[in-house]
């Protein structure tokens, strides 16, 4: 991400004028700079007083022009790619055999550009948007068999991609002001763009290819190839009916999606607006009266190979060495009264693709997919709350039990909107009090603690307790959300993270040996134990009590976090930031090696230990969104997450060490402003690094930690893993002094010794 050191994998932004390019893919942003054209160098051209070098360097983007205009014929292109189908099928095709006659065997050869899990993340953030086609899709057996297309057909679509941009826009961006889209058709390649209604005046709807979602230009209201965000491919019959549950996609269908997203992004690269402003990657829908897909098309352009004598052939070439296609299936988008049904999967699909091309036009939105998702825990709690009588929150469980008894009809009672109330009484009445003995149950066992002090807040229940057997050492007990009728995935998903995943985190760090001074130790994990009788049918089951089983973890040690601490005592001195940077990264050096990454490092989860009267030790602590495989995702901090974990939902090996260094900003006196959106996360960390503000401002605290900050710098979004050894000894040094001799690390997993005296490292960067 930064201007400096390039390297392979890195991942830059460049906000200054609009020169950026974003790549997505299942959902996850890679920024990387480009010009609106071919080079910086190519946007010289036509300037008074270019030498001759400079005009020499018009020829790419000429070449490019003049290639894309005759890239014309979306038949002679597909034909070009039958035999590169062929060879996608599982089964060998005759030659002569028409593509779009050709159905498919097996699994298809073309992965979906969605995972399901994306999907279903985007199907919580939609809930509560309105999404509204007042135009009906035509449907019956002479519209989806007879090959026209009507010209009703066209004005549906029309309102469906009108309906779903305007809600999206609304719901992700902004809700003050128009849509800067509108919805326009082109004839082809290379035409002008018309509205339906002027299409159906002239008589030429037959002649249409689709519908396109255009960017607003005030210079221009008629719409250009460059300015199209998203093109809908309207056909008489998308994708092969030769199975009715699932309809595959066929040839013809994929290969003309292919021809207009590459004429697309030649436009873009082309373009001296830059109204799309991330344009290697292009979306393109298909679909017919019911059924529709996805077809992405990704790539570098500037990679192709420019022949004007052989357009086709160079594009088709391009296709199957540089670029990657990705196909969805084609699911259904009408039902048969004409109506979108936008909470399906084929629906879905395609608003997704709407949300990814606009955000290439406009940006990342204000509110992610993962906030609006996030609110789901929410509107489930207050569903939960109310289906159930206002007895359960009035007199309680028992008198819930008899008020069911009493009716000879289970009729629901209804009750006012008092949901949001509702919520908070009952969050309120399963707080523990100091004093309050809390017996946890496992299998094997039973075990009471008794609670010392409130430590949480509104966001999570966590109590200072000590156990009843050992009553002199203080432990943190961490309260779950209660269990609903739901499964627990379902649950109020911030609890979810620190109890139930944390205790599958600690649980996996014991196994595998990993112990370490300045990581948190698992003591106990099961159910809360209720006062009084319990009438639950099995041993996993649960009773009415409020109480009865809901999750609880105790862990060690108990401290204050170094937020509070700040706010306290004001910023670090430098032993105390020095401190904090090598006990962290102790943590660090601990867990990777197992191949657990913490993911959300922040001030509230370290926490500071007394180690005699003037010393302290720092704990890193709440591991609830740790990632232990590929697939899982962190927690996104906008002021603290890596930029890798903000770009890509995902963790490279230093972004943990690069959440460490905003961490160490902030504890040593650096601003963070208020960041609202992602965007605006990603646009102060470039400043940031590019400005050298963060090592500027430790430097001021230590010439280690500078160097520090300058090391990870470097490592920022490769795959190159970070050298901890080097760094943990050059911060003893700094702690400890050179003569101290050998110096005892408690931080590794076999308790080893570790000699400060430093041998030649071989990490990439060397700070002293």
């Amino acid at each position: 991400m930064r201007r400096q050191n390039w390297s392979p994998g890195r991942k830059r932004y460049y906000y200054q004028r609009e020169f950026v390019e974003v790549n997505l893919c299942l959902g996850q942003y890679e920024i990387r700079p480009v010009s609106a054209g071919i080079s910086s160098d190519a946007r010289s051209m036509g300037r008074v007083g270019a030498s001759p070098g400079d005009r020499l360097k018009e020829s790419p983007k000429k070449g490019l022009k003049d290639f894309a205009k005759k890239l014309v014929d979306s038949k002679t292109f597909t034909n070009k790619l039958q035999d590169w189908f062929s060879r996608k099928r599982d089964r060998s095709v005759d030659g002569k055999c028409p593509i779009d006659e050709s159905p498919f065997h097996g699994k298809f050869p073309f992965e979906s550009p969605f995972q399901l899990e994306e999907l279903r993340e985007f199907d919580f953030a939609l809930e509560g948007i309105g999404f509204q086609q007042l135009l009906r899709m035509p449907s019956g057996p002479d519209a989806s068999t007879s090959g026209a297309v009507e010209a009703d057909a066209y004005l549906a679509l029309e309102d469906f991609l009108h309906a779903g941009a305007q809600s999206l826009w609304e719901a992700f961006w902004s809700k003050e002001g128009p849509t800067p889209f509108y919805i326009s058709c082109p004839y082809g390649v290379g035409s002008k763009f018309h509205t339906v209604e002027k299409a159906i005046a002239r008589g030429k709807v037959g002649g249409l290819r689709g519908a396109a979602l255009v960017v607003k230009n005030s210079r221009n209201s008629q719409g250009e190839w460059d300015h199209v965000a998203e093109l809908a491919l309207m056909r008489a019959d998308a994708g092969d009916r030769s199975q009715e549950s699932e309809r595959i996609p066929c040839f013809a269908d994929i290969g003309e999606a292919l021809f207009y997203g590459l004429y697309m992004m030649l436009s873009r690269s082309l373009s001296k607006s830059n109204m799309v402003k991330y344009g290697d990657c292009a979306y393109v829908l298909v679909v017919d009266y019911q059924f529709g897909g996805v077809v992405r098309l990704r790539g570098d352009v500037n990679k192709m190979d420019i022949n004007v004598n052989r357009v086709y052939d160079c594009a088709v070439e391009w296709i199957q060495q540089h670029a990657e296609v990705r196909v969805s299936s084609f699911d259904q988008i009408w039902n048969k009264l004409g109506n979108a049904n936008w909470g399906d999967v084929g629906t879905l699909q395609l608003l997704l693709a709407t949300f990814y091309s606009i955000v290439q036009c406009k940006g990342l939105p204000k509110r992610s997919i993962a906030e609006l998702a996030a609110e789901h825990g929410t509107r489930l709690q207050k569903r939960r709350i109310e289906r159930r009588p206002r007895e359960v929150h009035e007199n309680g469980s028992d008198s819930f039990r008899r008020h069911q008894n009493s009716r000879t009809h289970g009729e629901i009672v209804e009750i006012e909107d008092e949901s949001e109330s509702a919520i908070r009484k009952e969050m309120e009445g399963m707080k523990l009090e100091p004093g309050t003995v809390l017996w946890l149950e496992d299998s094997h066992w039973q075990r009471g603690f008794q609670i010392h002090e409130v430590l949480g807040d509104e966001r999570r229940s966590l109590y200072s307790s000590t156990s009843l057997e050992e009553p002199g050492k203080l432990l943190a007990v961490y309260v779950g959300s209660h269990p609903s009728e739901f499964e627990p995935a379902w649950e109020d998903m911030s609890m979810w993270y620190q109890v139930q995943r944390q205790t599958k985190v600690l649980n996996i760090m014991k196994q595998r040996g990993i112990s370490s001074k300045y990581l948190p130790q698992l003591v106990a994990s099961g159910r809360i134990m209720h006062p009084g009788p319990c009438h639950r049918q099995s041993p996993g089951g649960r009773c009415d009590h409020p109480w009865c089983g809901t999750p609880i973890l105790v862990t060690s040690p108990v401290g204050e976090s170094v937020a509070t601490t700040v706010a306290r005592n004001g910023v670090f001195n430098t032993d105390e930031a020095l401190r904090c940077c090598h006990d962290c990264l102790s943590a660090l050096r601990s867990t990777v090696s197992a191949g657990i990454q913490h993911g959300d490092i922040s001030p509230d989860h370290v926490i500071r230990m007394a180690s005699g009267e003037r010393h302290f030790y720092y704990v890193l602590v709440d591991w609830g969104h740790a990632v232990l495989e590929d697939r899982d995702s962190p927690a996104i901090n906008v002021q603290f997450s890596s930029t890798y974990a903000l770009q890509e939902r995902k963790l490279c090996p230093a972004s943990d060490v690069e959440s460490l260094v905003y961490l160490l900003y902030y504890l040593c006196g650096g601003t963070i402003p208020h960041l609202e959106s992602l965007e605006a996360a990603l646009q102060w960390r470039e400043r940031s690094w590019a400005r050298r503000t963060i090592q500027q401002q430790l430097g001021e605290v230590s010439a280690v930690l500078k160097a520090f900050a300058d090391y990870v710098d470097s490592l920022c979004g490769t795959p190159y893993p970070v050298d901890y050894e080097i760094w943990l000894r050059r911060l003893n040094r700094a702690l400890h002094g050179e003569d101290h001799g050998k110096w005892i690390d408690n931080s590794a997993p076999t308790g080893r010794n570790d000699d400060v005296a430093e041998s030649s490292g071989t990490s990439g960067a060397s700070y002293s």
